[in-house]
């Protein structure tokens, strides 16, 4: 690894270890499309994994195994990851609908497609 790429990671780190930091930059991770167990994987290695196994209430290795790649941590699983952090899971819509773009009939936030119109030939 280039002494470069070495600071970078150091100084995120750092950065990382601030929790103001640090909820910023789940939400911007999260909107950019990184899994959530990635971004809390990262987040723990800044900390240190015993360091973040105590504030979360979580074993060290079930840290480890939540935040792999391939892992489908429990909502309660998360949500005591995401504590340390001042962070939550919610629900929020992802695509705000006008009164234009529904059709008659159909409720105020759910998503409607138009129909398929087939060639005849």
């Amino acid at each position: 690894m280039s002494r470069r790429s070495r600071d970078w990671n150091e100084g995120l780190s750092e950065d990382l270890k601030d929790p103001d930091f640090a909820q910023e930059f789940v939400k911007a991770a999260l909107d950019e499309g990184v899994a959530l167990n990635v971004i809390l994987g990262k987040i723990v290695r800044a900390y240190g994994l015993k360091e973040y196994a105590q504030q979360a209430g979580i074993a060290a290795p079930n840290i480890l195994r939540a935040t792999q790649p391939d892992s489908n941590p429990t909502h309660r699983t998360v949500s005591r990851l995401l504590a340390p952090l001042g962070l939550r899971l919610s629900v929020a819509p992802a695509i705000a609908l006008t009164k234009a773009k529904r059709r008659p009939g159909t409720k105020t936030g759910e998503q409607t497609r138009e129909p398929v119109k087939h060639k005849v030939t």
